[in-house]
């Protein structure tokens, strides 16, 4: 006589499914991470190690000359500076402005208000390319070319910004709002003692993206700064990729590397407001 067991055949089959939904996750993170992991390792690689067919992993004789080279050949403490003031500046910006916009959009009523709105989101609609051109006429026009305002100014209220602050906005009591009015509380005074501080989650959230926005951006810097003290590095690393007479791999990546590795702490550091505010904000 056999007995069956069915509870054990279901428990076995519930745990190869299991095994195909971590599989499917972890095939992407590997493919996503690859990349990033081999141009990280090999920036401590020799040129021979570089150009080794077929190529590998781990540098056999880690060294830093890559890294020594660049910081002979280019400017970077400049750069990253540059890089550095541009993008806490603008992030700083977004913060402010576009709060204060989504505090406006979602709890004040005005004339115009969805008119207003409206302009927001088909600001969303426009390519940044179509808007480049017109930029840097009233930019050149202000006589802001080649200065740090010119690289600033265009970006200090973002249009995605404005929008995930109302969203999150939207979801503050209004009670609070109507309290410090009933205590004679100005609008301002309202914001800034009781909207920003209910805003942490998506203040963090908006200042990763505007963060690595700004740091990663490369056209607008491009285009603006004209002279190579106003570089930021993206540019700067990237005008020295285009010299056609330098083909040492190792030091562009070793560049590269040190263009990825500051966004990343920031982004580790604040990644569980970054979580709580993309949750809180709708986005999706």
């Amino acid at each position: 006589m056999t007995v069956s067991t069915p509870s054990v055949r279901g428990s076995d089959n519930a745990y190869r499914g299991q095994r195909w939904i971590y599989a499917v996750p972890a095939l992407g993170l590997a493919v996503v991470v690859a990349p990033f992991a081999w141009m990280v390792l090999s920036s401590f690689k020799s040129p021979q190690e570089i150009y080794a067919s077929p190529p590998t992993w781990l540098p056999g004789s880690p060294t830093t000359a890559n890294y020594s080279s660049l910081l002979d050949k280019l400017d970077i403490g400049q750069f990253f500076f540059n890089s550095v003031f541009v993008a806490v500046c603008t992030t700083l910006g977004n913060l402010l402005f576009c709060s204060m916009l989504g505090y406006a959009l979602a709890k004040i009523d005005y004339p115009g208000k969805k008119v207003v709105f409206g302009l927001v989101m088909s600001k969303l609609m426009i390519p940044g390319m179509a808007l480049l051109v017109p930029t840097f006429v009233v930019v050149a026009g202000l006589g802001l070319v080649d200065t740090y305002a010119g690289i600033i100014l265009p970006g200090l209220a973002a249009p995605m910004g404005v929008f995930l602050m109302r969203q999150f906005i939207l979801g503050l009591p209004d009670d609070l709002i109507d309290a410090g009015r009933a205590d004679g509380a100005g609008e301002f005074r309202i914001f800034f003692q009781i909207i920003l501080p209910l805003c942490r989650p998506a203040l963090a959230t908006l200042g990763i993206l505007t963060f690595l926005a700004s740091w990663n951006s490369f056209l607008w810097p491009l285009v603006v700064a004209q002279s190579e003290d106003k570089y930021t590095l993206p540019v700067g690393v990237a005008l020295f990729a285009l010299d056609h007479q330098n083909q040492d791999y190792g030091l562009l990546l070793a560049g590269a590397t040190m263009l990825v590795l500051p966004v990343i702490g920031v982004f580790v550091y604040f990644q569980r407001h970054f979580v709580q505010g993309i949750a809180t904000t709708g986005l999706k």
